[in-house]
């Protein structure tokens, strides 16, 4: 497996068994079990918490971290310790977190619905003051895995389950068979852009910024080298709808900026002053990389762009600088 360039994963759990009745880890088993995965090979743990309780959990999680580090092997750790305490202050305790996992479950578990993802990002976004800042490199919130390429989501809904994730900088792990996955699921999930956001190594997890009346709500994350990211999600049901908006009503400084609109492929310029529209699928989205600004002058000399952005189709590699791919 590793010389193909794979990783391998583990599942257990702090407890008597796992949530589907296998043997777990007792206490008096972490050293020995954690051990045994480094012998293994094993690139990453994910430990549930099923059959355990507060006190053995509040001893157990911390001390499996030290274990996985004693072994001298390199082992990401995924935690589900604050999903069992409601994921939220003062029972979590995301300091500690930060310190002892790589990763967490906060919130319950996906299923293969849209109600679903939407359940879970409606958390996090409701909650994005809280557990937003408990992210960084090497720490990161987990909504649980992609379904994308299941039965569950449409096409449109795929999409914005991949832009929200990307947003939240959320880990990308796949739940679906790769021999049957469609070429649109593929093409979603291999995006260059939608990943190279998601994964952006400043790793600031983004946030709500707007919730209009009209069905569309604004997400944003800022990315490194200045640049950032919008999302635009369409909670209605009934058609397109076509959202007008400027980049200074989402606090975005004076300039020129140039938009990369990443599942269509399309490269656009806009004032930040100028409004521009945006066609959003019912349960869809639009996902933008923005540029860092640029003054008009250096553009236009004293001249300003006015009106919508006019976006035009863009190979990858030519619409983006290398060290964004």
């Amino acid at each position: 497996m590793h010389d193909r360039g794979l990783k391998l994963g583990i599942y257990g759990d702090m407890g008597t068994h796992t949530c589907g009745g296998y043997p777990g880890t007792n206490l008096d088993q972490i050293e020995t079990d954690a051990q045994t995965f480094a012998d293994w090979g094993v690139d990453m743990l994910k430990l549930d918490g099923c059959y355990s309780n507060e006190s053995v959990q509040a001893e157990g999680y911390p001390r499996m971290s030290k274990a996985l580090n004693a072994t001298g092997r390199r082992i990401a750790y995924s935690c589900s310790w604050p999903a069992y305490q409601g994921g939220l202050p003062p029972k979590v305790n995301y300091t500690q977190l930060g310190e002892i996992c790589n990763l967490w479950r906060n919130y319950g578990d996906i299923q293969d619905s849209w109600d679903s993802v939407l359940s879970i990002s409606d958390w996090f976004f409701k909650n994005q003051d809280i557990v937003g800042p408990a992210a960084g490199p090497g720490k990161w919130n987990d909504p649980d895995m992609l379904i994308i390429g299941n039965f569950g989501l449409s096409t449109d809904q795929s999409r914005s389950q991949m832009a929200l994730w990307a947003i939240m900088a959320a880990p990308l792990f796949m739940s679906n068979d790769l021999r049957t996955i469609s070429s649109g699921a593929r093409a979603i999930l291999q995006n260059k852009a939608i990943i190279r956001i998601s994964q952006d190594p400043m790793g600031v997890q983004g946030k709500r910024l707007l919730k209009d009346k009209c069905g569309i709500d604004v997400y944003w994350r800022p990315l490194s080298d200045n640049g950032s990211a919008l999302v635009f999600f369409s909670r209605r049901n009934d058609m397109p709808y076509r959202y007008q908006i400027s980049l200074s009503k989402l606090n975005y400084t004076t300039g020129l900026y140039k938009m990369y609109e990443v599942f269509m492929g399309k490269v656009g310029t806009v004032e930040d002053t100028s409004e521009f529209t945006v066609s959003v699928n019912p349960s869809g989205v639009v996902m933008l990389y923005v540029f860092p600004p640029v003054k008009h002058r250096q553009f236009h000399g004293n001249a300003k762009l006015h009106g919508p952005a006019h976006f035009h189709h863009h190979d990858l590699d030519n619409a983006i600088p290398p060290s964004f791919l």
